[in-house]
């Protein structure tokens, strides 16, 4: 019997798991291993994929994998329950205080003055964001780790200018299954940093630990930060920190990042254990009484076989052992074996599977997990079913519901729209455009009271006014979209949407994990583009970046504003939301297309898990509008401002460099003129909309502060109705800002970018030449 036959509510045990490679060891990790017991919780509303609760936690597989996964089924659903101790109220022992972890006779502390490097490690949803603010509040830098196109943070510990914590992506193991898992362990193992800081969800401790467990093997100064114990002991459970510290041999620190408890203490200890250099007491957690030992004398053998390789690849060799046996190849590489060595790795192995009963990768497993099973036994009292959970249950009976998931999404983002673009976002536009406008009135007199040169003038008002203030007046609707989207993503529900999509996005070749680069589209395709890393399939992302483009984002909607206003009156609603939607069908039909030619084949597996419903955190939220304002602001004052001055100096001046009161004579118009035949048979054969559509390339807002200064406000009257129209189609689909194709090349090389540049200004006259041709016969 397969998993996929299992029904909801009902629970069995693993007993062999199929596939090959990354897929079935991520599997593996995930907690897929035989002996496992699963529950099926429920199906996603198109009845694919399945929800499965397994060690204590929920997570989602496709009907095809199961399929891959043999079971038997058991009558009833076992319990193990863990013993009520009752925890003696201790002092917290504060191991790496005071000698606990090193002689104070010889000890050999770092020189004073050394930046303290930490890795911040853990899973996903764990709160590690929370707990990376907490740290170093406003102080953080945003970059790329080297060579590779995974979003990067650093910060100094506030009040501590030393120190350099880096926040790596979340994941979930440490084998090479994702770019993420691949990035997070090249930077412990290459950058060697002075500590980690592994943080923990305790309210879902077992899944947290098999990380755990994996960074202790790599002998680096690390500290335990068991986040939510509020939630934990609200709960009635309770963890003997004392108890669990001494079975894993590192400080164990209870927190709420979200409340900002026990951070402090977290941050003395990670001090202590990177200044002294406390390495963990204890990496060997294979008990050599387990099935007579198999795996303690696999690993043991291994150890002393590629000891003095793992030395020359100044690699952890516990660590390297484990990874030599699952056959993790990137390790292998690194090692260097010759030949006699890797066939008697091998052998060593064969000998493990024939005494363990279980194929190497799954035996790795099954000994990280017993070990975890038998921490939980002696330190955890487990809660009962959390507040937190049984609020999710019942906002999931309506969000993900068989028949209201798919109706309550599209309401949700029609209310994100609807509030974004008429009330919220644009009750603000309107409070900073009027006080735009109030500045530039104020300017404008001051330059004209003080005789000041007319090219001068001209430059200020017309080009730095008219153009850069236009664009800053939409900054109130950008920041109020990506608030919406943030409280989706922290408060989980963008995990349900991706949980839900998935089947249909396989009909257009892609995972349910697509959706997510796709609706921060909506917002930017800047941020939407460098979100693809998180896709752990290459054809998967490739494919998804090329299809963000389609999805129209918020620098666009200054143009559709002022199209709107201008030609479409009293319509705005109704032509905004068909721009959208023509959108989005364009994407799907482009996707089809894609998925027969240029990335044949099926998308990646879908395995993740949902996260319990959270409130978002007001920092976060708060830090991330920030983030995007100071991006939108920096643009607004960089590259919009050097096409707006740009335009403003081709317009105004002829090829002798003559001031001209007419644009037609200018540089500016003999440029468009060169290029107006081609937008002819769009009905847009006026040089001035050529030039706006080449400064939209810089940017998307500039498009409207250039037909600002080229039309002297009055391009409702140089325009038909149809001509607008077609305009509008042109502007949602052709090329992006230059930004977002810088972000296309960094991630897939320069003739993609390239490629997407001449791709979507062809499709783009495709679809206006198609509305001027239909609205000319109507």
């Amino acid at each position: 019997m397969t998993l996929r036959e299992l029904k909801i509510g009902e629970s069995a045990v693993v007993t062999q798991l199929g596939g090959e490679g990354a897929l079935r060891q991520h599997f593996l990790d995930m907690g897929m291993i035989p002996g496992a017991e699963v529950t099926v919780q429920k199906m996603a509303p198109m009845g694919d994929p399945m929800e499965l609760k397994i060690h204590g936690y929920e997570l989602t597989l496709r009907l095809a994998d199961a399929e891959k996964i043999e079971i038997e089924k058991i009558s009833e659903k076992r319990e193990h329950p863990l013993p009520k101790k009752k925890h003696f109220k201790r002092e917290h022992p504060g191991l790496g205080e005071g000698g606990k972890y090193h002689e104070k006779s010889s000890e050999h502390p770092l020189p004073d003055g050394t930046v303290l490097t930490y890795a911040l490690v853990g899973n996903q949803n764990c709160g590690k964001t929370t707990l990376f603010n907490q740290l170093t509040g406003s102080n953080q830098h945003v970059g790329n780790f080297p060579g590779v196109t995974v979003d990067r943070k650093d910060g100094a510990i506030k009040g501590h200018p030393d120190t350099l914590v880096t926040d790596l992506p979340g994941i979930y193991s440490m084998s090479p299954y994702s770019s993420e898992e691949i990035v997070s362990r090249n930077f412990v193992l290459n950058e060697m940093p002075k500590a980690i800081i592994n943080i923990v969800d305790a309210t879902n401790i077992e899944r947290n630990l098999y990380l755990t467990m994996q960074l202790l093997e790599m002998n680096i100064p690390m500290v335990v930060a068991l986040n939510m114990m509020d939630e934990v002991t609200g709960n009635s459970g309770s963890i003997d920190i004392n108890g669990m510290e001494a079975l894993l041999g590192v400080p164990v620190i209870p927190i709420s990042a979200a409340k900002n408890e026990g951070v402090d203490e977290l941050v003395r200890h990670a001090l202590h254990i990177a200044k002294y250099q406390e390495r963990p007491t204890r990496q060997d957690f294979c008990d050599e009484n387990d099935y007579d030992g198999a795996v303690h004398r696999c690993i043991h053998a291994v150890i002393h076989l590629i000891e003095d390789h793992a030395k020359r690849a100044k690699l952890p060799v516990r660590f390297a052992a484990s990874k030599a046996i699952e056959g993790d190849s990137l390790i292998l590489e690194q090692l260097a074996l010759d030949q006699n060595e890797k066939e008697m790795l091998e052998h060593i192995v064969l000998q493990l599977e024939k005494e363990r009963g279980l194929d190497r990768n799954a035996a790795i497993a099954d000994m990280r997990f017993s070990f975890i099973e038998k921490v939980c036994r002696q330190t955890v009292v487990k809660p009962k079913e959390s507040k937190e959970h049984i609020r999710s249950q019942k906002i999931d009976r309506i969000l993900t519901g068989k028949y209201t998931a798919i109706p309550c999404f599209v309401g949700i983002m029609v209310a994100v729209f609807y509030l974004t673009f008429n009330v919220i976002g644009a009750c603000l536009q309107d409070l900073l455009a009027l006080g735009i406008d109030a500045l530039t009135k104020v300017t404008d007199h001051v330059l004209t009271a003080a005789n000041v040169n007319p090219a001068i003038h001209g430059l200020v008002i017309d080009g730095i006014f008219s153009g850069v203030g236009s664009v800053l007046s939409f900054l109130p609707v950008i920041v109020t979209l990506f608030f919406f989207l943030s409280l989706m993503e922290d408060s989980g529900y963008i995990a349900r949407v991706a949980f839900f999509m998935d089947k249909l996005l396989r009909k257009i070749g892609l995972s349910g994990r697509s959706i997510v680069p796709m609706l921060i589209g909506f917002g930017c395709t800047v941020p939407a583009v460098m979100s693809t890393r998180t896709l752990p399939s290459e054809r998967d992302r490739k494919m998804t970046i090329l299809l963000t483009p389609f999805m129209s984002c918020s620098a666009k909607l200054p143009i559709y504003a002022f199209f709107v206003n201008a030609f479409f009156p009293g319509r705005g609603g109704l032509i905004m939301a068909g721009l959208y939607i023509l959108g989005i069908v364009m994407g799907i039909l482009i996707a089809l297309f894609y998925k027969g030619t240029l990335f044949k084949g099926e998308a990646v597996p879908f395995v993740m898990e949902l996260p319990n419903y959270r409130l978002p955190g007001f920092k976060n939220v708060s830090q991330l509008l920030w983030e995007k304002a100071k991006d939108f602001l920096q643009r607004a004052f960089s590259v919009i401002l050097v096409a707006t001055v740009v335009v403003w100096f081709l317009q105004s001046f002829d090829l002798h460099l003559n001031m001209v009161t007419d644009s037609q004579n200018s540089i500016l118009a003999t440029i468009a003129g060169m290029i107006a035949p081609l937008f002819q048979p769009l009905g847009l054969g006026d040089w001035r909309i050529c030039t706006s559509l080449i400064s939209g390339f810089m940017a998307k807002e500039s498009v409207v502060s250039t037909l600002e200064i080229l039309f002297a406000g009055n391009v409702n009257t140089a325009l038909s109705t149809l001509s607008a129209a077609s305009l509008l189609v042109f502007s949602l689909l052709y090329t992006p800002c230059v930004a977002a194709i810088a972000s296309i090349k960094r991630e897939l090389g320069q003739r993609w970018a390239i490629g997407v540049v001449v791709w979507q200004c062809v499709i783009a006259w495709l679809a206006a030449f198609a509305v001027h041709l239909i609205g000319s016969f109507l």
